[in-house]
């Protein structure tokens, strides 16, 4: 019997187990979580504090009781693994350790929150954004907050500016770039911008030094003011786990990430990569790179516990598919920027345009704005950057067209449906794809 071993309860990580007990129902596969929470979803953690969820309970899809009793995984939960070497594994659980043998590994560690390096960041009420099991802390610590900074301008950020201004609280967010979200391009930033500053005092292009208080925080320095706080947000970005791979030689690939091939292996034979510790490789460019999101996060499990289980399948790549809200700002994008494409060394063109959802004379159309850009030698599709509303739609459209190669032409062509209530009869994929020519 084949014994298999997961470091990691997420979402890759009970995926990759699932898989391989679905294939291999008679294998001995367990897996060690240090938290009491397996298949969860941290993406959930703002809507929790803002009060749409419940409780951070709510943000686990299957409990550990189901995957033992339903599938015949061997989870662990409150188990934490302090070493790994070839083919064993040290793990530190009811106030002991006990050393468990594998025969194939699979790393699903994730990521680890990036806190600045300043003075006051360990303070009680100075807290990240980062595991359902840090959720009643932070709800515990905005309770009774009036004044709260964020200090990140990223997806976290935005999405908790929103659940604390929702919760009544005077917010102000700090990121060192021009506007919120700098991944994306200037003219849709400006409007993100635009939209967050009714209802949040953003602080754009300064830094934070110092987080000052006597027992706790009370106000946040950075390079060009000093702002009150009851409570202090990190949201600062992400870094993958990758401790344990190390541990056993694996190779870590240049964007920090462990390097994996196209079926989750590592560099080192029966280890495998799942998740927000683990690179692959970008569709457009096929340069490495590493963007944690859920999405890939299961996809990667699924492949790597269909290859353990002795079947064969293999990770394509991504494009960077993610999108986000702030109130009734959506936003998303996928594919490549025209500032990174262009970094990238393609020659692009661009469109920006705007428009309503719905017909003009059918009520309740809404405006969006659209930046798509391509390749200006091969007029093909490289990326698209999208605000406004009914945004979710369109962002998947582009990844699909980007996926399969499609040119401007194409997009064009695409027999894309109508109906007054749902879009207007040139929607505006179909007008970003006009402007572009071909």
């Amino acid at each position: 019997m084949k014994k298999v071993v997961v470091i990691g309860g997420g979402a890759a990580g009970m995926t990759a187990a699932s898989r391989i007990k679905a294939l291999q129902p008679s294998w001995d596969v367990k897996v060690f979580e240090k938290t009491n929470f397996v298949s969860h979803a941290p993406c959930g953690i703002p809507y929790v504090v803002e009060g749409l969820v419940e409780g951070s309970k709510d943000l686990m899809y299957y409990t550990p009781k189901f995957f033992k009793e339903k599938r015949g995984i061997d989870v662990h939960i409150n188990s934490e693994v302090v070493e790994v070497g070839d083919g064993f594994l040290r793990v530190r659980e009811n106030g002991r350790e006990v050393v468990y043998d594998w025969d194939t590994l699979v790393i699903a560690t994730g990521s680890l929150p990036r806190v600045p390096d300043i003075e006051g960041v360990h303070f009680e009420n100075v807290l990240t954004v980062h595991h359902p099991a840090d959720v009643d802390r932070l709800k515990n610590a905005i309770r009774n907050a009036r004044d709260v900074v964020v200090i990140g301008a990223g997806y976290i950020g935005v999405e908790m500016c929103e659940a604390l201004v929702a919760q009544g609280k005077r917010v102000t967010l700090i990121g060192k770039y021009d506007y919120p979200l700098p991944r994306f391009d200037e003219e849709i930033g400006k409007i993100i911008k635009n939209y967050m500053s009714s209802r949040v005092n953003l602080r754009m292009n300064e830094l934070p030094e110092a987080i000052e208080g006597r027992d706790r925080a009370e106000r946040v320095i950075t390079s060009k003011g000093e702002y009150r706080a009851d409570a202090v947000i990190i949201a600062t970005g992400v870094k993958p786990s990758v401790e344990f791979a190390k541990q056993l030689g694996c190779k870590i690939g240049e964007t920090g990430a462990i390097w994996t091939d196209k079926k989750m292996q590592t560099s080192v034979e029966n280890v495998y990569a799942v998740g927000d510790c683990a690179e692959t490789v970008h569709l457009i460019t096929g340069k490495r790179v590493w963007i944690p999101l859920a999405t890939y996060a299961n996809k990667m499990g699924y492949v790597a516990g269909v290859n353990i289980a002795g079947q064969e399948l293999e990770f394509p790549g991504i494009l960077g598919t993610q999108y986000t809200k702030f109130f009734d700002l959506e936003i998303g994008m996928t594919g490549l920027t025209e500032k990174i494409a262009t970094k990238e060394g393609f020659k692009v063109k661009s469109a920006f345009i705007s428009a309503k959802t719905r017909v003009h004379y059918y009520p309740g159309g809404k405006d969006i704005w659209l930046k798509v850009v391509a390749d200006k030698e091969t007029n093909r599709i490289l990326g698209a950057q999208i605000v406004g509303s009914d945004v979710a739609m369109r962002v998947n459209v582009f990844a699909a067209a980007i996926q399969a190669g499609f040119t401007t032409k194409d997009l064009f062509f695409m027999d894309i449906g109508y109906a007054p209530p749902f879009n207007p009869i040139w929607d505006p994929i179909t007008v970003s794809a006009r402007v572009l020519k071909f």
